[in-house]
């Protein structure tokens, strides 16, 4: 087929922003119950709810939580760990008033019934105490009379009447808690905690206790962890073993609590660990007491394998599968969630006997040709500060209908993840193939501080947020312009959250990024100090300093402060419910820059809250960023867009 020549980024292409959200669905927490699977799917198209869903032995799929009813834990925010069932009876947190429920899923007009009362409280991670007939989860009591918000591990009784009955209070003390895990005989319990400033992956501890009569914990003892070991995801095996992974040697590896101390299962320069965003996070899980199931990564990409625990040795699965997530084990069957460069997450079954792997449930269906998707590479380029290695994924324009003009490059979008601890996934992103296939080439970084590459790379960024995270993304750009690939003229960067104060901090000091797209992100990092929800409020000691007493480097790093300096177009989206980056920071950042006669947008969501989740908001956000940037670069998009509002446009002088 003869390819058109057409201006990058003006390519006609038939991924549309619709499609984002009418092609998948967002897929999490796959459990076991006997011989049915339940998981929740996050719709777009339903106002972003969480359904739970149902797939029964006979392989019949139905919704287990009926319409509207969102499944979503708002503890620390970020929730997780929403829902857990047994026997057919779910147990959710309900998000618009965040009381725990129950719900015969078995029983098609079964109505949802409290469990515990109205109140200040929010739960999540819900662990089922099947021996004494309760559940067992984190709670955060709001009820401190303008004092931060106590976290704790709670009982909540399923008695028999199903009463309402306010939460009884297991553990308190610590700043936060979470990964309440039951030994196989129900009599013994783990559990992390950690304390500020710490977030969970610079440092927390792993507990040990046991029940007495009354259901209480005795005999604590901490038996992992510290200020600079970060814990993860305690199990234990059907033989009574305790599992946890730990990053004491740098990498998030396995190990075995041993009764006095702990001993690897497998030491190896990856990482099985993830940042403990979520509760109810699990990559790995025993198929017998003797083998697991696990996944980990390396340079950015997921694989997955089988630990002999025996031997310690470890044996690859053959895969084309470049992310994958939530391991469960139930008996001989394995589940997980994995999604490849080219497709959607689904979830997948793994047979121990045959050692196959086979999709169950897809989170979408790609409806276009696989020549309009562009392969993700795998790049690595040198780091100037440091003469470390740098890393990210490259994404060149790919439409099988068009082709740049003659001696021409392509745009460059530099993406930046949230976080900031957190790390791009080598997946199949419709955004990214949203701008690809519309001419722009992309490069997702893994900055300074990504997750994936060890505790020393995490730790690149402590006390060097807002330097290390943009010189990497700009020695990124280097490295793209000096290999010929893009056009060093023309390049965007974009970011949301943590991501969006990435952009503004690259676009207000330094000048080599033409535009840029914060979504509800950092303008003033005293500001956030100061309003941010509690699991963050101290995030920044470690990545910027402790605050007051380091209040001069937290204004020198804050874009607010220094508009002076930034002199190109940006476009701001924000959610007008945001309680962890609130709208008064994108607004002060557009006020600052109307003032200048910068050009300027500003694109609000009044029912969104951190992230977009409803379809209308997710496509007219990725529109208007389109939009934006063709007044910017100067071309003409194929696609009907409605008109962003842009002030200051007139400043646009390449095209008048």
């Amino acid at each position: 087929m003869t390819q058109q020549i057409a201006a990058y980024g003006s390519w006609r292409s038939p991924i549309s922003a619709e499609m984002l959200t009418t092609a998948t669905v967002g897929l999490s927490e796959p459990q076991f119950d006997g011989d049915d699977i339940y998981w929740l799917e996050s719709r777009p198209l339903e106002r972003g709810r969480n359904a739970i869903v149902k797939l029964s032995a006979t392989g019949e799929k139905q919704d287990a939580l009926p319409t509207p009813l969102n499944a979503r834990s708002r503890v620390n925010e970020y929730g997780g760990g929403s829902y857990c069932v047994q026997h057919g009876q779910v147990y959710f947190v309900l998000l618009d008033d965040q009381r725990v429920y129950h719900l015969n899923s078995r029983s098609p007009a079964a109505i949802p019934s409290a469990l515990t009362p109205e109140g200040p409280w929010r739960f999540g991670n819900l662990t089922l105490d099947k021996n004494r007939k309760r559940l067992l989860a984190i709670a955060e009591d709001h009820s401190q009379n303008g004092q931060e918000e106590e976290t704790c591990i709670v009982a909540i009784s399923l008695g028999d009447d199903e009463s309402e009955q306010a939460p009884h209070k297991l553990l308190v003390g610590n700043d936060f808690y979470s990964s309440p895990t039951l030994s196989p005989d129900g009599e013994r319990i783990a559990w992390l905690s950690w304390n500020h400033p710490n977030m969970p992956w610079d440092g927390c501890e792993c507990w040990l206790g046991e029940f007495n009569a009354a259901g209480d914990i005795v005999n604590q003892q901490r038996i992992a962890g510290g200020v600079r070991e970060s814990i993860c995801q305690p199990q234990w095996s059907s033989n009574g073993d305790l599992y946890l992974i730990s990053d004491r040697g740098s990498w998030w590896n396995i190990f075995r609590w041993e009764g006095n101390s702990l001993a690897p299962v497998y030491k190896e320069a990856v990482e099985f660990g993830t940042p403990q965003w979520v509760f109810g996070l699990s990559t790995y899980a025993f198929l017998d007491a003797d083998t697991l199931l696990a996944t980990y990564t390396r340079s950015g990409t997921w694989h997955l394998c089988t630990i002999d625990l025996g031997n310690g040795s470890k044996q690859d699965l053959p895969t084309q599968l470049t992310e994958i997530s939530y391991i469960k084990v139930n008996d001989d069957r394995a589940m997980f969630i994995g999604a490849t460069s080219d497709s959607f997450p689904a979830l997948y079954a793994f047979d121990r006997l045959r050692r196959d792997i086979n999709c169950f449930a897809r989170s979408g269906t790609l409806s276009v040709d696989n020549d309009y998707i562009a392969p993700g590479e795998a790049i690595e380029f040198p780091l100037q500060d440091s003469g470390e290695t740098g890393y990210a994924f490259f994404y060149a324009p790919h439409n099988q209908d068009f082709c740049g003009e003659p001696g021409n490059k392509p745009p460059l979008l530099v993406l930046c993840h949230g976080g900031p601890t957190s790390a791009t996934k080598p997946a199949l992103n419709l955004k990214i193939q949203y701008w690809t296939s519309r001419g722009f080439a992309v490069a997702d970084v893994n900055y300074g501080g990504s997750t994936g590459y060890g505790r020393h790379y995490r730790e690149r960024l402590n006390g060097r947020w807002g330097v290390v995270d943009v010189r990497d993304a700009i020695d990124c750009v280097d490295y793209l312009t000096n290999t010929g690939r893009i056009d060093g003229d023309k390049i965007a960067i974009h970011g949301s959250s943590a991501g969006g104060y990435t952009v503004l901090a690259a676009l207000t000091f330094h000048a080599i990024f033409k535009a840029g797209a914060s979504l509800y992100g950092v303008g003033d990092l005293e500001t956030l100090a100061a309003d941010t929800h509690k699991f963050e409020s101290r995030y920044m000691d470690n990545l910027v300093g402790p605050y007051p007493e380091q209040k001069a480097v937290y204004r020198d790093r804050s874009p607010i402060h220094h508009v002076d300096q930034l002199n190109c177009p940006v476009i701001f989206l924000q959610g007008l419910k945001d309680k962890i980056v609130p709208p008064n920071q994108a607004e002060a950042m557009v006020a600052a820059l109307d003032a200048k006669r910068i050009p300027v947008a500003y694109l609000t969501f009044p029912e969104e809250a951190h992230g977009f989740r409803q379809a209308p908001n997710i496509r007219r956000a990725l529109e208007a960023e389109l939009y934006f940037y063709s007044r910017v670069f100067g071309f003409e998009p194929a696609d009907m867009i409605e008109p962003v509002l842009i002030r200051n446009a007139d400043q646009l002088t390449e095209n008048d």
